[in-house]
C-alpha cells in the first residue's frame, strides 16, 4: 500500500504563488508515476501535471503549462507542485495520485492511490 498526504493549499490573490507538497509513505519502491489532479465545485476531476518517478519525464495540462512546475525529491519521498501566476480559475481541491505501473498519466482512472486533497482558492 501507498499513502499520500497533501499540504500547502490556501487562499491567495490572483498573480500570487503557492507550492503544494505530497508526502509518500508505504511501498514507495512500487511507484512508477505520480500526478496532480484538481476538482472545482460542480466540475469533473481534471489532470494538472504528472511525473515519472524514475527518469523524470513530465506532463502538463495546457492550462497550466508555463505556470506550474511538478518536481520530486526522491530522498524525501515528496512530490511538489509549484504554482505561479495563479488565477481564479485555478481554484479547486488539488489531489496527488500515484500509479505502480507506467500508466497514461493524464487519466485519473489509471492511478491506484490518492491523497485526501488540499484546497486552493484564488481570489480576483
Amino acid at each position: 500500500q501507498v499513502q499520500l498526504v497533501e499540504s500547502g493549499g490556501g487562499l491567495v490573490q490572483a498573480g500570487e504563488s503557492l507550492r503544494l507538497s505530497c508526502v509518500v509513505s508505504g511501498r514507495t519502491f512500487n511507484i512508477n508515476t505520480m500526478g496532480w489532479f484538481r476538482q472545482a465545485p460542480g466540475k469533473e476531476r481534471e489532470f494538472v501535471a504528472a511525473r515519472r518517478w524514475i527518469g523524470g519525464s513530465t506532463y502538463y495540462a495546457g492550462s497550466v503549462k508555463g505556470r506550474f512546475t511538478i518536481s520530486t525529491d526522491n530522498a524525501k519521498n515528496t512530490l511538489y507542485l509549484q504554482m505561479n501566476s495563479l488565477a481564479p480559475e485555478d481554484t479547486a481541491v488539488y489531489y496527488c495520485a500515484a500509479s505502480p505501473v507506467r500508466n497514461t498519466p493524464v487519466r485519473a482512472d489509471t492511478y491506484n492511490y490518492w491523497g485526501q486533497g488540499t484546497q486552493v482558492t484564488v481570489s480576483s
